[in-house]
C-alpha cells in the first residue's frame, strides 16, 4: 500500500481515538491579533486549525513549542493553520508588549489571538496550558491534547486531518526538533518537585516560621530544617495573592528540591527596574549547574517579567538546597518551576 493511501486508511482510527466531531467555539473575543489579521473559524474552513493555548511564562506550554512551531512551518503549505491563542495566567501576562516580545523572540510567526479576557479560553471550555485543539476542514473540533508529550500521536493527528480531506502532499516522516534552554524537554524521571505558587491563595509548603501575613510587609526568615520541597523568604517581603515583593535589599528565597531544572517566575515590581541576584546551591556557586539566565558564579539580574532558568544541572540529582539573594529591592516573585 502506497504512503497516500496507507495514511488515507490509518486516519479514520486516528481520529476516532480523538473525539466524535463536534462543532468548535468561537475565536471571538481576543483584545488585540498578532502576525495576523483577525481570523474567524467560518473564515478558515476548509483549512485544517491547530488552535494552541499558552501563556508566555508557562514552561509546560514552552516545552511543547518547538513542535508546534515545527508543524506551523511543515504542514503550512498543505492546508494547516497554527493558531495561538495566549490567555494570560498572571497579570503582568496581559501587558500587550510583553507578549510582542515573546513572541519575537520565541520566533512565533503564525496568528495569536491575545485573549486577555479570557474569552476563547472560556468559549472553549478551556482549563489547560498548553492545549491543543484540532479542527477539521469542515470547522468541527475532531481532537484535543492537553499538557507535554505525545507529539507523535499530535502529528499524526494533524497528518490523518489532512489526507481525510484530501491533501496528500506532504513529508509522512515525523519533525524532529532540537529544543534548548527553556524548550529542551523535562528529565521527567528525576522531577520530584511540583510546581510552587509564591502568593498566598495557592501557596503549599511555606516553612518560615509563623507562616504568611497576606498584604503586609513583614521580617521572615528560614525554618530550623528544610524537608524536601520546604520554601522559606528571608528579609522584608510583602506576600500578596498571587505573588511576593521584596521590600529591602539582601531577601532570599530558598527551596529544597528535587529536579534537574530550577525556574523561578519573577520581575521588577517597577517597570524599567534592574534588580541584582545571586544563586547558590547547598551553599555553593552552581558552576556548570548554572542556568541560562546566570552565570557560573550564581550572579544574574532581574529586568523583566519573565520565566528565569536559575539551574540546571546533570545526573545524579540528588535533593539540594537552593539560595537565592537580591542585592537590590523591588523583585516580585510568582512561581516555582521544575523540569
Amino acid at each position: 500500500m502506497n504512503a497516500n493511501r496507507l495514511l488515507a486508511a490509518i486516519a479514520p482510527a486516528l481520529l476516532a481515538a480523538a473525539v466524535a466531531p463536534q462543532e468548535p467555539a468561537s475565536l471571538g473575543g481576543a483584545i488585540e491579533w498578532l502576525n495576523s489579521k483577525p481570523l474567524t473559524l467560518a473564515q478558515l474552513r476548509g483549512k485544517v486549525v491547530l488552535v494552541d493555548f499558552w501563556t508566555y511564562t508557562c514552561v509546560n506550554w514552552r516545552r511543547t513549542l518547538p513542535y508546534a512551531r515545527a508543524w506551523a512551518h511543515k504542514y503550512k503549505g498543505s492546508g494547516l493553520v497554527v493558531i495561538g491563542v495566549h490567555t494570560p495566567e498572571f497579570e503582568f501576562e496581559k501587558n500587550l508588549g510583553n507578549v510582542r516580545r515573546a513572541i519575537h523572540e520565541m520566533g512565533i510567526d503564525y496568528p495569536v489571538a491575545v485573549d486577555s479576557n479570557h474569552a476563547i479560553w472560556n468559549a472553549f471550555n478551556n482549563e489547560h496550558w498548553p492545549a491543543l485543539y484540532f479542527i477539521d476542514v469542515n470547522g468541527k473540533i475532531r481532537g484535543h491534547r492537553f499538557g507535554e508529550g505525545e507529539y507523535s500521536q499530535s502529528e499524526r493527528t494533524i497528518q490523518g486531518l489532512l489526507a481525510e480531506a484530501g491533501r496528500h502532499e506532504f513529508d509522512r516522516s515525523l519533525v524532529s526538533v532540537e529544543a534548548r534552554g527553556l524548550e529542551a524537554a523535562a528529565d521527567w524521571t528525576d522531577v520530584r518537585s511540583p510546581e510552587t505558587y509564591i502568593g498566598y491563595a495557592r501557596a503549599e509548603s511555606f516553612s518560615s516560621p509563623g507562616g504568611a501575613t497576606e498584604d503586609k510587609p513583614r521580617d521572615y526568615g528560614p525554618p530550623s530544617r528544610f524537608l524536601l520541597n520546604d520554601w522559606a523568604l528571608s528579609g522584608n517581603w510583602t506576600v500578596s495573592k498571587n505573588a511576593a515583593v521584596l521590600n529591602d535589599a539582601n531577601g532570599r528565597i530558598e527551596y529544597r528540591f528535587h529536579a534537574r531544572d530550577f525556574n523561578l517566575i519573577m520581575g521588577p515590581a517597577m517597570a524599567r527596574n534592574h534588580v541584582r541576584f545571586r544563586v547558590l546551591v547547598d551553599g555553593q556557586p552552581p558552576g556548570a549547574a548554572h542556568g541560562g539566565d546566570v552565570d557560573p558564579n550564581g550572579y544574574g539580574t532581574v529586568s523583566r517579567q519573565d520565566t528565569y532558568q536559575l539551574i540546571r544541572q546533570t545526573r545524579p540529582i540528588v535533593d539540594r538546597l537552593f539560595e537565592i539573594e537580591f542585592s537590590d529591592p523591588g523583585v516580585e516573585a510568582f512561581d516555582f518551576t521544575f523540569g
